[in-house]
């Protein structure tokens, strides 16, 4: 399948030296069932959000005809700086899967909240001049571009210098605003939710990947682009849990573009090419002269995977992954105390405080005030009949003071689920019924220097992501199944959430409105600056 000449013949690949010599046309009656197309490239994603070490996210993501993906490393970056990219740069190098790795633009995100390194515009050049890093990653601190922020404007010059493409992220940006911050040489946007928004960046020159990851999906909002603006759009998942990694990736919404209608070619034009073209990928797409990255599949509705190769050699056959690693070492970084309940108590000190709302499927937050539930102490407590929960942030890298407020969303009647993956200083995170649960959750993650728990009276689970708190070196099908046992749990506990896990890896992200919750306390990225909980009459 020719995708970029939009036409399918029968024909024959030559391959010499991992590239492709030859594209020959046959005569169709010699033709083998089935078709060769470019593979799947996942436009923007984290793959530390899959809780895996890309070696073992490649076995993973390869049956799904992924090929290659544009790797964020933004979230270990965070914890443990240059060194969390280098350690991401080598263990990718030890499959065949093509990650192309980004220099982090935020480390950290805001100066509002307490990460574990900081990556400068001399660290930026020092990594955009290494040749595995293909571009300067998501520029969050969209409030500096727009001010004239020096350090901001100095990596974005970084970047230009070294011809590297510049990754946004603006969710909500509007009308001059987003004029305005493309102008300053930022190239996509991946936050859009609604498809005016999309519309107005790309007007302003952006291009715009698709997001349907584990906790944003956007797919329904935007598929309308495929009409008005094919030749502006990518897709990419950015988040992807290892429970929905092991279903599907890219081609799930390859499939459902196609069935909602879209042509054949613009819908594989965002999913196998527009990435390639502008990163400058080293990943070919059926050319003579291109490395010799393909995929065979079954036919061009549901694209059931026969075989993948990647520089010509065949890493996938009839459901069977083709290569193998073994991650020997990895970093660790967990420096909190354990937690004592009188630490997260704390006094109602108005009738009233500020809550936070969570909404299903979005990164987005919204807020309002409600009377707060007083116990027998003048203690403002979690109130599950209300679905008023106490949700903490407590500093992994020093034992600091937790910063306390209350959420609405994630609907528990009992327990408290934890984590020390929060976007993007990774500090441990949790929610809960009650201050009891809310301890245990927090101290077993903390026993285990790093992961995912649910806590429920004097029963704990934890899912260990010991590499960097945030990733685990173990298989991934085991680690797919920790995690659904985790998330049934939280469920039956109450939560409606479809990814409750991911939500939560999500409420302390200061540079995605209105208010989210840091270790340093209550955020309203609207207004971008600190707030009180109690508010008065």
């Amino acid at each position: 399948m020719d995708v970029r000449n939009r036409r399918i013949f029968p024909g024959e690949i030559e391959i010499e030296e991992g590239k492709i010599k030859h594209i020959r046309p046959r005569p169709e009656t010699k033709v083998d069932k089935g078709y060769i197309m470019p593979g799947f490239v996942d436009a923007h994603i984290h793959i530390e959000s899959s809780m895996l070490v890309p070696s073992e996210f490649a076995k993973w993501a390869v049956p799904h005809g992924t090929i290659a993906t544009v790797s964020d490393p933004h979230e270990i970056a965070n914890i443990i700086g240059v060194n969390g990219v280098e350690f991401m740069i080598e263990n990718g190098k030890s499959v065949p899967l093509k990650f192309h790795f980004g220099a982090p633009s935020c480390v950290p995100a805001t100066p509002f909240e307490t990460a574990g390194a900081n990556i400068s515009p001399e660290k930026i050049r020092q990594l955009l001049n290494r040749d595995e890093i293909m571009y300067l990653a998501e520029m969050m601190n969209w409030p500096g571009v727009l001010n004239n922020d020096p350090e901001v404007l100095e990596k974005i010059k970084v970047a230009r210098e070294f011809n590297k493409v510049i990754d946004g992220h603006a969710p909500g940006l509007r009308g001059e605003k987003a004029e305005q911050y493309f102008a300053a040489g930022i190239t996509t946007d991946h936050e859009c939710t609604n498809y005016e928004e999309a519309v107005e960046k790309i007007k302003a020159g952006a291009k715009i990947a698709i997001r349907e990851g584990s906790a944003a999906k956007n797919f329904e909002a935007l598929h309308p682009l495929f009409s008005s603006h094919p030749e502006a759009l990518m897709l990419c998942s950015d988040d992807k849990h290892p429970d929905e990694l092991m279903e599907g990736h890219i081609n799930q919404l390859v499939i459902r573009a196609l069935q909602k209608g879209y042509a054949l070619f613009d819908v594989l034009h965002a999913a196998c090419i527009h990435p390639i073209d502008h990163y400058g990928m080293n990943v070919g797409s059926l050319r003579p002269g291109d490395p010799a990255d393909f995929i065979r599949v079954e036919d061009l509705r549901g694209f059931k995977l026969k075989e993948s190769y990647i520089d010509g050699e065949k890493i996938y056959d009839n459901a069977q992954v083709l290569f193998d690693y073994e991650t020997k070492k990895f970093p660790v970084r967990m420096d909190a105390a354990f937690l004592k309940q009188e630490q997260i108590a704390i006094e109602a000190q108005k009738p009233r405080h500020r809550v936070i709302v969570a909404h299903d499927g979005e990164l987005i937050t919204s807020q309002t005030i409600e009377k707060c539930s007083i116990d027998e102490n003048g203690q403002a407590v979690s109130d599950p009949n209300r679905d008023i929960l106490k949700m903490v942030v407590y500093d992994r890298y020093h034992s600091s003071p937790p910063a306390v407020a209350f959420i609405r969303g994630f609907g528990l009647k009992a327990g408290a689920l934890a984590s020390s993956v929060a976007h993007d200083c990774h500090n441990l995170i949790a929610v809960g019924a009650s201050d009891d649960d809310i301890i245990r959750a927090i101290n077993g993650i903390i026993e285990h220097k790093g992961g995912i728990s649910f806590a429920c009276e004097e029963d704990v689970d934890v899912l260990p992501l010991p590499v960097a708190g945030i990733m685990t070196a173990e298989k991934g099908n085991s680690v797919a199944k920790q995690y659904k046992d985790l998330d049934r749990r939280v469920k039956q506990a109450g939560s409606s959430l479809s990814s409750p896990y991911m939500t939560l890896s999500f409420m302390a992200l200061l540079v995605i409105p209105s208010l989210k919750l840091s270790d340093q306390g209550l955020f309203d990225g609207e207004k971008f600056q600190f707030v009180d909980l109690f508010v008065k009459d």
